[in-house]
């Protein structure tokens, strides 16, 4: 397709987190977070803030330059912290598991103090996160409704790919829909471990790529 892609900066935050919003009004996962049309427009951009401000922070989002989708992607660390964005974090055992709690915690007080979906979802999904080797996690990517199904997805997460695998890098992501599943397994992700099942709601499914050095 020739889609040129960027990297995103400070200055695109309020872009990112209209077109995060946009692509995942519809999305399974947010609909579970958010249930009810209404509240989810009202609601849902806050969660989309504080993803893109954590990316922006320490990790990359690329993004097409059309401003169409974007990709949000977390450098995560191996068991001795290698790898990790921030000097001095501590990435396994106890303290690690209570920062993931403590993150969750503050997340729900920042986005939506009285939905406990906010913090279940990030505690949920941490406890299926693998551990052990340093990787890249694509956290979301977005499209917006009127270029969704165009190959953008496929051109963005491609080009990434190609820069990890140069790397020898793997990838991981959580898929949360059966559509965006097929996507990454032509990508070559596979599924790894059990499925998500949400408490009353959708299955996410945790996948993983190694990198492809040729």
């Amino acid at each position: 397709m020739g889609v040129t892609i960027r990297a995103a900066g400070e200055d695109d935050r309020e872009l990112i987190v209209r077109l995060l919003d946009e692509a995942f009004q519809d999305d399974p996962v947010s609909g579970w977070v958010f249930p009810g049309e209404e509240y989810r427009r009202s609601t849902h951009h806050r969660l989309m803030a504080a993803f893109t401000d954590t990316v922006l922070a320490e990790g990359r989002i690329d993004i097409t330059e059309d401003e169409t989708a974007c990709a949000l992607w977390l450098p995560m660390p191996d068991d001795d912290g290698h790898g990790a964005p921030q000097d001095g974090a501590d990435p396994v055992g106890e303290g690690a598991e209570s920062d993931e709690a403590d993150e969750a915690a503050r997340l729900r007080e920042t986005v939506d103090p009285g939905n406990a979906r906010v913090e279940q979802i990030v505690r949920l999904t941490a406890e299926i996160h693998p551990t052990g080797r340093a990787h890249a996690y694509l956290w979301m990517i977005g499209v917006v409704p009127g270029r969704q199904g165009q190959g953008l997805g496929g051109e963005l997460i491609g080009k990434a790919l190609d820069r990890y695998d140069r790397d020898g890098v793997p990838a991981y992501l959580e898929a949360s829909s059966a559509r965006s599943r097929a996507l990454y397994e032509r990508l070559g992700f596979e599924v790894v471990g059990e499925p998500l099942e949400l408490p009353d709601g959708p299955t996410m499914w945790p996948m993983w790529r190694e990198p492809n050095p040729s």
